[in-house]
């Protein structure tokens, strides 16, 4: 077991003190002479050594070797416009008070319109962004409040759902929806604004969303904690919602600090991903007021091949080079896995090589009679769950794309570290855990009937039970402020988790003792003799020199009334590409491995053993110095209940409950899942040839 120095979100223990004390938290120690004076020596300074890119007080929880923050960076309020149809009525100011832990309310609606079902956070969260669909924001407030001057108008009526209206094959949600559209399906899948609602090129609902991004940004700046306690840290957000076709296009955009632009750079009005971040490297990176910002893409499984598509293959080459370094330099991070799914792999694909991973398709939304895109071909519609699934649309062959496109034009756009999140539609971050799933859009799932019946509903995005609960970030920062979180998030040094708050280390070089597991200072000596997780690894020492990989795990404890898994296995996973253009894969259980866990499915206890923590020390015997090459850390738990499986079981012993939900009789539904996380890939990138 080595030190990981968590935050207060998880305990610190070690294997033996887990043994003895159960799920139990132990008290923070107490602060020493020592630890006193090295952190006020250190208060003037930001973690970088810099001074900080914003007005506050230093934190006093400072550790130089980093701590595991646990954060949401994909939420939305009733600012969005699916999330108001769904009768969600939490506001920003909602939003953050949930993520540290104060109670808020969900739907259904009284009579007054106010949310009646009590929802609140077993753990608060470190950090939160608000990430509201910026597309339709200003029509969706027009409509709503009635003090803007569009509020009377019959689309915003007919939005509202004060106007009748036949049934429709797309729904209620999408015909209400295209009342404030002029077109859901315009100019090349694109929607537009309407004219008789917006005015003269979209005008008067641009302002009416810049208003809205204000009132965000002031709800984000209410609840930063700039004292030297560091509780909190909101960061400023919003969503550019692209979905062309109905292909899953959509980005995060995350602000370092309050030096933000004017207003949201909406789909709706930008439809080029690539125009998005040029427009964010003019008005935000370039442009010398102290604003940063990275985007997220996330649900690239529903992409249709679209998400990690280059495009541009016309154009010059070193205006090919320009994109894919715009695009690297701001594009740090991906969105792993969240409510619709995991993104991670996919067994199946043409030209893929290594076998069967068996811990692929985790919550996959997407079904096994998918037909696979053709190499260079795009599909639509999966988000209603039609069209092809491409090998672009998961995150590790990205990862493996990237060096094809290093190969062809000398640039890799796709060394993206990785998180994971919720994207709840209740304005409830973090609400992860699997025994108290209370749903994540609205009045959709608001029972536990609607939750676990299977959905007749076209769009798969209302399908509450293909839905999970989602999962984390989790960011290695020196503190709790906005620069040490968007420091660590721009170097990449992150990982997710579906859900639990299990914690890694993950280090790469070349000479680590085999011995380092049982070294205290095994944190240090890995940041100093190597790179940590999001890092590229330097040059090898020899031609004869292998990387070594430190690898270290935690299992999140839980807390006493609902104690955490027990670990089965830590993975290395490997990839690169050949000269042939294969796409090879390998997966390695590097600590840990198959075990004896299982679930009681009457009860949903899980039996069997496991691990409190695992670490090795592991050598790549198979290293190529000559051959690019990625390695990530996955990290399974002992199998456990899915949420469905304890909510059908809840539905069986409950008297009152008027029959078996359809859901519960579906052999199709896994009754257990293995919860895991992911870390950001470590790189080596070979010598050019010459």
């Amino acid at each position: 077991m080595v030190p990981h120095r968590i935050a207060r979100s998880t305990v610190l223990l070690t294997t033996a003190a887990l043994l003895a004390a159960g799920v139990a938290c132990l008290p923070e120690p107490p602060a020493t002479e020592t630890t006193t004076a090295r952190a006020a020596s250190e208060r003037a300074l930001a973690p970088s050594g810099e001074p900080y890119s914003e007005d506050r007080e230093p934190c006093a929880n400072r550790d130089p070797l980093r701590q595991a923050l646990w954060g949401e960076l994909h939420v939305h309020s009733t600012l969005s416009m699916d999330a108001w149809l769904w009768d969600v009525r939490s506001t920003p100011d909602d939003v953050f008070r949930f993520a540290k832990g104060e109670e808020i309310r969900f739907a259904p609606l009284d009579a007054e319109g106010s949310p009646t079902r009590p929802a609140q956070l077993e753990r608060p969260i470190d950090f939160a962004s608000l990430t509201d669909h910026a597309s339709f924001q200003g029509e969706v407030a027009m409509c709503t409040r009635p003090e803007e001057p569009g509020y009377e108008s019959p689309a915003c009526a007919f939005f509202r759902g004060e106007v009748p209206f036949e049934p429709n094959p797309a729904g209620d949600f999408a015909t209400r929806m295209g009342a404030i559209s002029a077109a859901l399906q315009a100019d090349g899948g694109r929607p537009a604004r309407r004219g008789d609602l917006c005015g003269e090129e979209g005008a008067g609902c641009i302002g009416v969303m810049q208003s809205v991004w204000e009132e965000q940004q002031a709800a984000a700046e209410r609840h930063y904690d700039r004292s030297e306690n560091c509780r909190f840290t909101s960061l400023h957000g919003y969503e550019y919602t692209a979905t062309p076709d109905l292909a899953k296009v959509h980005h995060n955009v995350i602000f370092r600090n309050a030096n933000v632009p004017e207003k949201p750079i909406a789909w709706i009005d930008e439809p080029d991903v690539y125009g998005l971040w040029e427009k964010l490297a003019a008005q935000c990176r370039d442009a010398a007021t102290g604003c940063d910002v990275i985007t997220l893409p996330h649900n690239s499984n529903l992409s249709n091949g679209n998400m990690f598509a280059t495009g541009g293959r016309d154009l010059p080459i070193e205006a090919q080079r320009d994109r894919a370094r715009l695009r690297a330099d701001i594009e740090r991070l991906v969105e792993l896995n969240q409510i619709k799914g995991d993104s991670e792999c996919r067994n199946g694909f043409s030209n893929v090589l290594g076998g069967r991973d068996e811990f692929c398709e985790f919550e996959e939304w997407r079904g096994p009679d998918v037909t696979e895109c053709g190499p260079d071909e795009v599909g639509v519609g999966a988000l209603v769950g039609t069209g092809c699934v491409h090998r672009r649309d998961y995150v590790r062959y990205a990862l493996a794309e990237g060096f094809r496109e290093q190969a062809r034009i000398g640039v890799n756009p796709f060394k993206i570290g990785i998180v994971a999140a919720t994207d709840a539609h209740n304005g409830n971050p973090g609400d992860v855990e699997e025994y108290s799933f209370q749903g994540w859009s609205g009045i959709t799932d608001d029972t536990r009937e609607e939750r676990i019946a299977k959905s007749t509903s076209p769009m798969q995005a209302t399908n509450s039970l293909m839905a999970n609960p989602g999962g984390l970030a989790g960011v290695w920062a020196e503190e709790n402020s906005r620069d040490a979180i968007f420091n660590a998030m721009k170097r990449k040094e992150t990982f997710g988790t579906s859900g639990p708050r299990i914690t890694a280390r993950f280090f790469g070089g070349w000479d680590y003792p085999e011995d380092l597991c049982g070294d205290p200072e095994l944190v240090s000596k890995g940041y100093a003799g190597g790179v940590p997780m999001g890092g590229d690894l330097p040059t090898p020492p020899s031609a004869e020199a292998a990387p070594v990989f430190v690898v270290s795990a935690m299992r999140d404890v839980g807390i006493p009334a609902h104690p955490g898994g027990l670990l089965q296995r830590a993975q290395v996973v490997k990839g690169w590409i050949d000269a042939e253009d294969n796409f090879h894969q390998q997966v390695i259980d590097v600590a840990g491995g198959e075990n004896d866990a299982y679930v009681d499915e009457a009860t949903c206890q899980p039996r069997g053993n496991g691990h409190n923590s695992l670490c090795t020390v592991w050598t790549d015997p198979d290293f190529n110095a000559n051959q690019n090459a990625f390695y990530y850390v996955r990290v399974l738990e002992n199998p456990s209940c899915r949420w469905s499986a304890r909510q059908c079981l809840e539905e069986a012993n409950d008297p009152n409950a008027s029959g078996r939900s359809s859901g519960c009789e579906d052999s199709s539904i896994p009754k257990t899942i293995q919860e895991r996380l992911w870390t950001s890939p470590i790189w080596f990138d070979a010598p050019a040839a010459g």
